[in-house]
Formats: structure tokens, sequence, C-alpha cells
């Protein structure tokens, strides 16, 4: 989910080839009867471009009456990205946004001063057994955009690019890669993308970005003469041509990377910043639970419960 229940997250990595700068292995974490493996912030790697956060939620199944309920809780200094395989969440912020995502769409939302928001399951979902899959992230914004209004956008699949050519098939969700450029606004250069691969096809990776990554969701793949199973993250070196294959089974793909930032972060609880000072204020903000004249608002709609600070 966006939100971060551990306030110091960390996951350990392991090894590297010459074309990979470095293997991470996301640590599986239980946060209330459904598994969430995260891939970043990692030990050695803090950020894959702007991308800061990274969260693979599922696959888990539910049953009647059962479903997410993650309260109103605060965010600064970036912007979520959700996008879902399998079921739905219902989106409500403070800015007034109710917003359901289903599988293939896009919501991004951009906190950057502060925003409030929660995510549940539908009442109509809850009415029978249902299953939940997707990837949560979280991008880190430039200093120069990190006090930005809070903003929000949700696109629907029919609207982001897709490409689809020899066995592959690739969703843009956020940025430029392939000569396509999806609609999400951006504040910094990027790329974000859904790739699905039949057995054996070639995929290579963009080569006109500073940082890449990827993610493997399902299957498996080969790179640089070694086989990287579901639930392993590559970043890649600077400059070096990258092509990926799918193994027998085929293989699911989030690619993720852009343009570094002037520099590490900030990360505790749900705030990311370029400051300590920052970070303390935000926690103060929340604190003070002035929903009326605070920074920080409950969402129309869901204002009868909200997470409450970490004690540390």
């Amino acid at each position: 989910m966006t939100w971060n229940p551990a306030l110091e997250p960390d996951c350990p990595d392991c090894g590297s080839l010459d074309a990979i700068e470095t293997i991470i292995v996301p640590r599986a974490r239980d946060i209330g009867g459904f598994e969430v493996r995260r891939a970043l912030p990692s030990a050695r790697r803090q950020m894959v471009g702007p991308f800061i956060f990274f969260d693979q939620v599922g696959p888990v199944e539910f049953v009647t009456g059962k479903g997410i309920d993650v309260r109103p809780h605060p965010h600064i200094g970036l912007a979520t990205v959700t996008y879902l395989y399998k079921g739905e969440f219902e989106h409500r912020d403070s800015l007034g946004t109710h917003q359901v995502i289903y599988p293939g769409e896009v919501n991004w939302m951009i906190a950057g001063r502060g925003i409030t928001h929660s995510e549940r399951t539908s009442e109509a979902t809850r009415k029978g057994p249902h299953d939940l899959f997707g990837i949560q992230t979280w991008v880190a914004l430039p200093e120069a955009h990190e006090d930005t209004e809070p903003g929000f956008e949700h696109h629907g699949k029919e609207v982001l690019p897709f490409l689809e050519s020899e066995g592959k098939e690739v969703r843009l969700i956020i940025g430029r890669a392939y000569g396509e450029t999806a609609p999400t606004k951006t504040f910094s250069d990027m790329f974000y993308a859904d790739c699905v691969l039949q057995a054996g096809t070639l995929l290579p990776l963009p080569d006109d970005h500073e940082d890449r990554g990827l993610y493997v969701v399902t299957g498996a793949i080969e790179v640089a003469g070694e086989v990287y199973e579901a639930g392993q993250m590559m970043v890649f070196r600077p400059g070096n041509p990258i092509t990926a294959k799918a193994g027998e089974q085929g293989a699911r793909l989030m690619l993720l990377g852009g343009e570094t930032l002037s520099g590490p972060r900030y990360i505790w609880w749900n705030y990311v910043a370029t400051s300590q000072e920052r970070i303390e204020q935000a926690k103060a903000d929340w604190t003070a639970a002035d929903w009326e004249n605070g920074r920080f608002k409950l969402p129309p709609g869901d204002t009868d419960e909200f997470i409450p600070l970490p004690e540390r």
C-alpha cells in the first residue's frame, strides 16, 4: 500500500554481474492478512531514477466481506503510483478525489507540500470472494517541486500508450519510452512500463535514460547470461545496452528508471524530503490533527478514523 508500515524500510541485495549494478531480493512482510514485497528502498540502492519506494502487493485472495482498509494517512515530497493486475482499490484524498482503480489503469497522486488519502476495497467488491495483485511505487519529487500543490490524475488503460509486436506487450504508465509518452504529468524525466513477454521473447530496455531497472513480476528472464525469477529487481549500469529474454513460461516485468535526482532523500514513514527539518515539521503537523486549518485534512467521505503518527 502507499502507506509505509516500516519507518526505516530496508531490503537485502545480492551480488552483481558486469551489466548489473545491483540485484535486489525484496523482503516479504505481512501487513494485516496479506503479503507485501518491498524492493525499494534497499540497503544499497535508495532509488532507481526518481523511484524511491516499490512494493508488490499480493497476489492475495480475500473471502467475502474482507478486503483492504488503509485508513487516511499523510504524504509529502513525492508522488504515488498505483497499478493493478487484479482487483481494485477505492481511493479518496483530501482534495475531494473519489476514484476506483481497475487493472491496467493508473492512479497518480502528487503529494507535494502535503496530502492525505485512504485506500479501501469497495463495498461492492466485498460482497464476494476477490483477488488483489499490483504494484505501488513512490516517485521522489525534485527539490524545486517538493512543495508543489498536491494533485491527482487518473488515466484509463485506453489512453496509456500500448505497444504490441513479436510476442511483446508494453503499456507505458508514466514518462517516455520506446518513442511514446504517457499522459501522466511528471516533474523529472522518467519511465515506468508494464511488459508482458511470451516465452523466448527478447525485450531491449530503453537506452536513453540515465538510470534503469526492472522487476520480475511473474515468470523468469535471462539477462547477461543469468536467469532471474519472479520477485527480483535488477538495477543496470548506466550506458550499457540491456536485453531481457523471457523464460520458458514467459514473463511479466515492470521497467522503471529515469533521471537521477540532485541527491539522496530523507525517508520516514510516509514522508520523503530533502531535509530532516521538513520531516520533523510534517510529523508535528500530522500530530496536531488540525483538520480545519492545518496542512493536512482528512478525505471527504472518510473522516471517521486515521492512522496516528508512529511513536518513533
